[in-house]
């Protein structure tokens, strides 16, 4: 194989090709399954195990794109700011919803994981899951997780909110603009939030919110509840 397969550009290249091709096949069948995000992993999993790639050469030539990921999160924080004025008189709900949203985040998965016998590195890998990528990591190795695994599951979850969550909120009969917007950043992070942002920008607001105070909430509470979480179970099992 050419060297210049191996390059930085060609990884560049490749990547944001497949990622443009993905979004034409989703705007042309609009199927939700057929998501840019899920497509383009696909594709590059299958890119890398063909080609026999490996992941930490491709992850370093394209670090140029992960680069970029953080400063287009906090570029979420101008329709926030345009909207932050709409929730005067309702702070109060907000931060209580919050804070429900990230403790039941937390102690779900993680009694979810023991129930099934995970062990308890697992459990903390897991433990960050509703939290976007930077700070689920941080937090996964503050607590003796595996990093790449709450990687993982961070994305799974993403795209399954994004995939579900918006049908799942309209039926049980949530149609607030404000309730589902937080809804969907608190549980879906950064993809949930891309994905509501297609509907309006209002709603990205919302979303970008949700997702900014789960990430501080959770990286609060985590190292507080899990540990006794994990180890109360651990007694009872």
């Amino acid at each position: 194989m050419s060297p210049f397969f191996d390059t930085p550009l060609f990884h560049l290249m490749i990547t944001l090709l497949v990622f443009w091709l993905s979004t034409l096949l989703y705007n042309k069948f609009k199927l939700k399954i057929l998501h840019p995000g899920i497509i383009s992993i696909l594709i590059l999993i299958l890119y890398l195990k063909t080609t026999n790639t490996p992941f930490e050469d491709y992850t370093q030539n394209t670090s140029l794109i992960t680069f970029w990921l953080g400063p287009s999160v906090v570029a979420l924080g101008l329709p926030l700011y345009l909207y932050i004025k709409h929730l005067k008189g309702s702070y109060l709900r907000v931060f209580t919803a919050m804070v429900s949203g990230s403790i039941v985040g937390i102690v779900s998965v993680i009694v979810i994981a023991k129930l099934l016998g995970a062990s308890d590195v697992i459990a903390y890998s897991l433990c960050p899951k509703s939290v976007t990528t930077p700070i689920a990591m941080e937090i996964s190795k503050g607590l003796g997780g595996i990093p790449s695994l709450t990687i993982a599951i961070v994305f799974i979850t993403g795209f399954t909110g994004a995939l579900f969550g918006c049908g799942f909120l309209k039926a049980i009969g949530i149609k607030d603009k404000k309730a589902i917007g937080i809804a969907m950043g608190t549980a879906a992070h950064a993809v949930g939030t891309a994905e509501v942002v297609k509907n309006g920008e209002e709603l990205g607001a919302y979303s970008a919110l949700g997702m900014a105070l789960n990430g501080v909430l959770t990286a609060i509470f985590a190292p507080l509840i899990a540990p006794m979480l994990i180890n109360w179970l651990n007694s009872l099992f």
